[in-house]
């Protein structure tokens, strides 16, 4: 398999590596500043890549969404979190022509927790849930794109629910409808993602704990891998 990577920050450096020793091939890089000195020839858009099997992309929506409105026809494993919604938008409208797949966390082990939730929260509607999320100190955004993904599988199954971020500025008890979103940083955390279910005098929580960022660049791989033999459609996890 050959592949393009849209960006060459530290995710994608760990997917060059781990591609290369699974016998894959890193045909170049698309990055915004193409002066620096980089091991792998670079391009300026997806259709240069005339060579690549799939593009996989750990970057940023400033250099990912211009890309997305060029003319081209490539798989696409697509990893950037930040402006979810226009980057799921635009590869939704682009699924007609390609095979697309994205997801906000490349961990099979996150997908497993979202699943685990699905079959959790109808059955703990009379408890509280409060969710918070782990990561090292060089993280910008919070809360991580992972925790908005797990709020989002239980605000589908729950009738009402509010994200409540700044609990320290109320003055007033927790209500029911509210899930609890907290995010801390620092150190080398590779990333943690908790659900507590707090119910009357017992309470249920459920975590995932990253050890390694390769499991998210192998994530990436084995979605590519799939990918490039499947029909033009959009993909997640789910039907991947």
């Amino acid at each position: 398999m050959k592949i393009v990577l849209i960006g060459y920050g530290a995710m994608n450096q760990r997917v060059a590596r781990l591609a290369e020793a699974k016998g894959h091939e890193i045909i170049g890089l698309i990055v915004r500043d193409a002066t620096k000195v980089y091991p792998y020839p670079t391009f300026e858009r997806i259709a240069d890549a005339k060579e690549a099997d799939v593009a996989i992309d750990f970057s940023n929506p400033e250099l990912l969404l211009p890309l997305l409105d060029e003319d081209f026809n490539l798989p696409l494993v697509i990893a950037t979190t930040g402006e979810k919604e226009e980057i799921i938008n635009k590869l939704q409208a682009l699924s007609d022509q390609m095979p697309v797949f994205f997801s906000a966390n490349m961990s099979y082990g996150v997908h497993a927790l979202t699943k685990i939730l699905e079959a959790a929260v109808p059955l703990l509607q009379d408890f509280d849930i409060e969710l918070t999320e782990a990561h090292h100190n060089k993280k910008v955004d919070a809360p991580s794109g992972t925790l908005v993904k797990l709020y989002d599988v239980i605000d589908d199954l729950r009738e009402k629910s509010t994200p409540v971020y700044d609990r320290h500025e109320n003055t007033e008890k927790r209500t029911q409808d509210e899930i609890g979103i907290h995010s801390i940083r620092g150190g080398t955390i590779v990333g943690e993602h908790d659900v507590l279910f707090a119910g009357t005098d017992e309470t249920i929580e459920v975590t995932h704990r990253a050890q390694s960022k390769d499991i998210f660049a192998n994530g990436a791989i084995g979605a590519a891998e799939k990918l490039i033999n499947k029909a033009n459609d959009f993909y997640t996890f789910d039907n991947l």
